[in-house]
């Protein structure tokens, strides 16, 4: 008697059940169990289950491995084939959907068709117990696939199989089994989603009555988008979400404005009828890219906020934002309960499939220093990408095949369909708020005109654009469904859309009073007390001295490791090194004074938030801001232990990436000017990957959207022998972008200089970015070196004059930029050229102007004035000083010549071109 031969007594729902565990987790099974199931589905791949000579009624299966012969009873493998089928629809249900609203699907083989599965159409009336896995109970196969139908296979598609959380899946299994994944809406609540659904399609068709041509990005084909989003924000509140943090691109942006953050359509009109601005200092943007904040109270009374991030026409780029953004709320006000803040990202069809950031946010989701407790993604899917066919737009099934990066569920939804789409709205919202992952919504509809009002899609798209002009608007089709229903009259809607249509008139008569418009700026309650700022202001000095008690006690807390701790020697050295430079030898280096200055804001009161590639260690070995205890990696954060009452010092390694981890941080700080944040590239040279970060916000924003922002960003930079891509952080980069009073930009060569330059970034009443090329080799330089006094007492610098100089004696005066500084001094002091001094340039803009005109004045017998960088001449700092400072025209420039690589990879090479430069400083018959 073999050990399975109870087979055929034992009741078949319990091995429906085991078999359907099994197929979604195998490891949760007893090993023999197992076994056996992998022999079933062995010998079913290799079409080797057989009839048995001496019965009909069994069939043989081998177990992989041992070769074990099990004789199966016939009604426990049909068990097994209909729970086989009931896998099938759960993994592949989503791919024979109704969920196009104007073309039929890709076939995909094979099908669900239940001979693919080893049934039969006789079996359809046989009962199984495997609906018992189901909630059904022993039902038949027909009813069984009937209700697998009605849940996997109608207007919504669910892709969620692949998640290894027995519990996910459970909770989602039991989710689509309520009322068959359909939704159970009262009148009052289908009445609302038409009431929402007219709004969407009356908006849309005013504008193009109304401003005929002019692009607006309508959202016809896609307005279910306006209920779904309602009913989110109504739901969530109720669950205790306080605030919504939205990003989306063009596509539908005005008419959410409008019927979600109720934005006034007086002001949108304002904005299509090209009026200019009422503040001459703000450029603006076209109207499909300004952000909006909005207090809204719910129906059932909550008062909640509302925030849609400004963006660019780069697609996908204000994700990243929208995430930093939320977790700063996350951080600043919910530390105890982050669900409470909730983003959403509307995407596109063609930018999340084609987006590279797309990934780079969706690999944030988890991570400890960038999560924000589950995103709602809703891909507003018009099945074409401008004019490109999604078969040409991806090699994926699905435009939203990312979200299996994260095993997050996605849902496929006919965007015809307003009430499916409306329930799996709130489907996604009971997940994100049981589970704190994201989840996605594919809702697939169509866009009525070309990527613009004035685009002609039949060029490229003949055949489907003419379905889409034979086909009905969402609201007349829902409207049709609640007639046909008996819940709303046949003039329901015309009166809906008439009363709707009114107010826009009277909105629009009232906006054409108005000579101006106004760009508001988002989320005004945390930026109360800070004022826009102008290049002079910039220029202010600013008090950022310490008492020096106050420097030594945070001193004390930061140098000094627990003493119950066991931590490597290297560290317990490093940590005692820094004791003594301040409280003996008072030689403090770099990376001693970066910390001073984290230290005294956290004592302040101020919260400080570090992030990038490596940075709790630093690259180069500096920093050691998380310490690890030897035995248990235990992480030891002493910035976090300096007072009782101190701000807090969030320091986090980031995933390898720049253009999303820089959109966070942007985003972070736009949330939460009080805290000093900063992104630090690994290398400098690696910035350019967030390069449309840079163009499109850090640079612009205040420009176009009023939009201040403290981000400081942390740039590796000069030239030590590394090669083209460890060399540069294109320092003539961010120069080219300095315009008026959009950042600061800096190159600073003391310990002391970097302690008030961080401190003026939070010390100051408003906000501008600020880039720090900061050094590599200089961390350890003998002479970069600052006292306690310097910090304590001192204030920042833009110009250092040489402080050795004796200015009669001077011929040769040398202005220079960072690093470069220290090569020179070795030069001159090895040499003995007293009729050389070196000026540093510490801050590249604003200019300081006036500093350096004093400092050429006091020199006096100067004959030789010189511009040095260890740069290209078509690299570094030169053609910004010629654009903006007069003088340097008559500036003697020493640099390397022109290349298109910012440094040679040969380090004999490197040395000799270094050497020139340097030579040609002291010997001005060198002429390059």
């Amino acid at each position: 008697m073999d050990q399975f031969s109870f087979l055929n007594a034992a009741h078949t729902a319990y091995f429906a059940e085991l078999y359907d565990q099994y197929l979604q987790f195998p490891d949760s099974v007893e090993p023999s169990w197992r076994a056996f199931f992998q022999g079933f589905d062995f010998g079913k791949g290799l079409s080797v289950v057989e009839e048995t000579e001496t019965s009909s009624e069994n069939k043989t299966i081998a177990e992989p491995g041992n070769g074990t012969v099990v004789n199966v009873p016939d009604n426990v493998l049909k068990e097994f084939q209909v729970v086989q089928l009931i896998d099938g629809y759960r993994t592949r249900g989503h791919l024979f959907t109704r969920t196009n609203p104007v073309r039929e699907r890709r076939k995909y083989e094979p099908t669900l068709d239940i001979e693919n599965f080893g049934l039969e159409q006789s079996d359809l009336e046989t009962e199984f117990s495997a609906g018992e896995i189901l909630g059904l109970g022993t039902t038949s196969l027909k009813n069984i696939i009937q209700h697998l139908k009605n849940i996997y296979c109608e207007s919504i598609g669910i892709e969620y199989m692949y998640i290894r959380k027995p519990e996910e899946i459970q909770w989602i299994q039991q989710k689509l089994n309520v009322n068959e994944n359909h939704p159970q809406f009262s009148k009052d609540q289908k009445k609302h989603i038409l009431k929402k659904l007219n709004e969407a399609v009356s908006f849309e068709g005013f504008l193009h009555t109304k401003y005929v041509g002019q692009k607006r990005f309508s959202l016809e084909g896609g307005e279910s988008l306006i209920p779904a989003l309602d009913a989110l924000i109504e739901a969530a509140a109720e669950k205790g979400v306080k605030e919504f943090v939205m990003g989306m691109a063009h596509r539908g942006r005005l008419n959410t404005l409008t019927n979600i953050f109720g934005k006034s359509a007086k002001d949108i009109f304002s904005e299509f009828d090209g009026k200019d601005y009422e503040q001459e200092v703000f450029d603006g943007d076209v109207k499909y890219h300004l952000g909006w904040t909005s207090c809204r109270t719910t129906d059932s009374g909550k008062d909640i906020n509302l925030n849609i991030a400004p963006n660019p026409s780069h697609l996908e780029t204000v994700g990243p934002v929208v995430e930093g953004i939320a977790r700063a709320k996350q951080d600043g006000h919910y530390l105890g309960s982050p669900e409470n803040v909730l983003p959403i990202i509307v995407h596109g069809d063609a930018a999340i499939a084609g987006q590279g950031v797309v990934y780079e946010t969706v690999q944030m989701a988890q991570l400890e220093g960038y999560r924000t407790e589950g995103t709602i993604h809703i891909v507003v899917n018009n099945q074409i990408g401008f004019t490109t066919n999604y078969l040409d737009a991806r090699s994926s099934t699905y435009c939203t095949d990312v979200a299996k990066v994260t095993l997050s569920p996605v849902l496929h939804v006919n965007a015809d369909d307003a009430e499916a789409v409306v329930h799996a709205m709130l489907f996604a919202l009971d997940f994100r708020m049981q589970f704190g992952r994201d989840v996605f919504i594919d809702l697939l509809g169509y866009r009525k005109y070309g990527h613009n009002e004035g685009d002609e899609p039949r060029f490229t798209q003949p055949k489907l654009y003419k379905a889409i002009a034979k086909h009905d608007n969402t609201r007349d089709i829902y409207a049709e469904k609640l007639v046909k229903d008996g819940i709303v009259e046949k003039n329901y809607v015309q009166k809906l859309e008439k009363d709707y249509k009114d107010n826009l008139e009277d909105s629009l008569e009232s906006s054409r009073k108005e000579e101006t418009t106004k760009i508001t700026p988002i989320m005004q309650d945390e930026w109360e007390g800070y004022s826009y700022a102008t290049e002079s202001d910039m220029m202010e000095t600013v008090d950022t001295t310490v008492d020096l008690d106050e420097l030594t006690a945070v001193a004390e807390k930061i140098t000094n490791l627990p003493e119950d701790k066991k931590f490597l020697r290297k560290v317990t050295k490093l940590i005692a090194a820094r004791n003594k430079m301040y409280f003996e030898t008072n030689k403090l280096d770099w990376g001693m004074a970066e910390l001073l200055a984290y230290g005294t804001l956290l004592k302040e009161g101020h919260n400080v938030r570090m992030t990038g590639q490596d940075v709790e260690r630093g690259t180069f070995s500096h920093r050691h801001a998380v310490l690890k205890v030897e035995e248990s990696e235990e992480e030891v954060v002493l910035h976090n232990q300096i007072a009782d009452e101190q701000g807090h010092f969030y320091i986090y390694n980031s995933l390898l990436s720049e253009y999303g981890v820089v959109g966070f941080d942007y985003g972070y700080a736009m949330a939460n000017p009080k805290t000093l944040t900063i992104w630090e590239a690994q290398f400098g040279d690696f910035s350019n990957g967030a390069q449309i970060m840079l163009d499109q916000y850090i640079s612009a924003a205040e420009d176009k959207w009023k939009l201040q922002n403290g981000l400081v960003m942390f740039l590796p930079h000069g030239y030590e022998g590394q090669g083209a891509e460890h060399s540069s952080a294109r320092m003539e980069r961010y120069l080219q972008l300095c315009a008026k009073d959009n950042m600061y930009v800096v190159d600073v060569t003391t310990p002391a200089n970097l302690f008030h330059l961080l401190r003026r970034q939070v010390k100051v009443g408003f906000r501008k970015p600020l880039i720090v090329f900061t050094p590599k080799s200089l961390l350890r330089h003998s002479k970069v070196i600052s006292t306690k006094e310097e910090l304590a007492e001192g204030s920042f610098q833009t110009v250092l004059d040489d402080p050795n100089a004796d200015t009669k004696k001077i011929k040769t005066l040398v202005f220079c930029t960072g690093k470069f500084y220290y090569d020179l001094l070795d030069r001159k002091e090895k040499d003995e050229r007293d009729d050389v001094a070196l000026v540093r340039l510490e801050q590249l803009f604003p200019i300081p102007t006036s500093r350096i005109k004093e400092i050429i004045n006091k020199y006096e017998n100067v004959d030789d004035l010189v511009w040095a960088q260890e740069e290209p001449r078509n690299m570094g700092a030169y053609s910004h000083l010629l654009l903006h400072l007069n003088e340097m025209r008559d500036f003697r420039v020493c640099s390397r010549k022109f290349y298109g690589a910012p440094a040679a990879g040969s380090a004999v090479r490197f040395k000799r071109r270094h050497e020139r430069v340097i030579n040609s400083v002291f010997d001005k018959t060198i002429n390059d």
